[in-house]
């Protein structure tokens, strides 16, 4: 194995120029989190942008996320250390359902403790997902579904109060990024209460037209690294902070880039966008 580079399967490790070690796919050569690292991106995206330690502070029933694409488990363990950051006796309780085809960026990123620090704390609750898939302790509930997500999400899951969307982009991973995935996806998420929320990277106008037709309502998110904005869907308009209005569809009408993923953006397409209560403010 390399020593600068070392990999496992389809997968090696690398450093980013700002120094944080990140994994990169070897096929297509996707970095995951390729911008400001794994552990700030994860942070700022999937922890502070859904406020989840007020979340969890909140009494009730345990919190759900489904963590669509472990990859390096950065975005679980981020969650995870939030809640253990709380103790057990001042928040509820939370259950993380990973979803994941290929376990090797997790085992690459264990094995590099310096360049993965922030993993070491969950180091031995990672390696008993892999080997048991699932790890239980303090309120906590970690729960591993490997192989193909597509086939996974179903109705069978505890509902989500967050998703964590966060597979290889459209270009390098499209057939997870389709209506008919995240409708799936959709399907799984609470309505009652506060509802849930979607979070994700990709501010592509194709991904916020995928995201409309699957169900949610969408809005911007906050701003990683060289992306101005990323994005939110939401079960229930109110939640979103910057919900897309009336200038993003304008825009929209006059974009070369109208379809959604993996299909043409027919007729009846684009009425479902336009006929979406997104639009109906008030």
């Amino acid at each position: 194995m390399d020593s600068q580079n070392p990999r496992d399967g389809d997968f090696e490790l690398v450093t980013l120029r700002n120094g944080s070690r990140a994994v990169r796919h070897l096929g297509h050569g996707e970095v995951m989190h390729p911008s400001v690292g794994p552990w700030q991106e994860a942070l700022r995206l999937y922890v502070d942008q859904p406020r989840l330690a007020e979340r969890l502070r909140t009494p009730g029933e345990p919190l759900v996320i489904h963590d669509v694409g472990l990859g390096a488990a950065t975005n679980a363990v981020a969650a995870l250390t939030c809640a253990r950051e709380l103790g057990a006796e001042r928040r509820r309780a939370l259950e993380l359902v990973s979803f994941e085809v290929d376990l090797a960026p997790l085992r690459l990123a264990l094995a590099d403790a310096a360049g993965f620090p922030f993993l070491q704390p969950f180091r031995e609750a990672a390696e008993a997902l892999m080997r048991d898939g699932v790890w239980e302790a303090e309120g906590l509930r970690w729960r591993l579904h490997l192989g193909d997500a597509q086939g996974l999400i179903d109705a069978g899951l505890p509902r989500a109060d967050l998703v964590f969307f966060d597979p290889f982009s459209p270009a390098s991973n499209p057939e997870m990024w389709t209506t008919r995935v995240l409708t799936q996806v959709r399907a799984c998420c609470r309505e009652d209460g506060e509802g849930a929320q979607l979070l994700t990277y990709s501010a592509a106008t194709p991904t916020r037209v995928t995201l409309l037709l699957a169900g949610f309502y969408v809005g911007a998110g906050v701003s990683t690294g060289t992306k101005g904005e990323t994005t939110v869907g939401a079960t229930r308009r109110e939640s979103l902070a910057l919900p897309l209005g009336e200038r993003w569809l304008e825009r929209w009408r006059r974009s070369s880039s109208r379809a959604p993923h993996g299909e043409p953006l027919t007729p009846e397409l684009e009425a479902r966008v336009l006929a979406h209560p997104q639009w109906r403010v008030g």
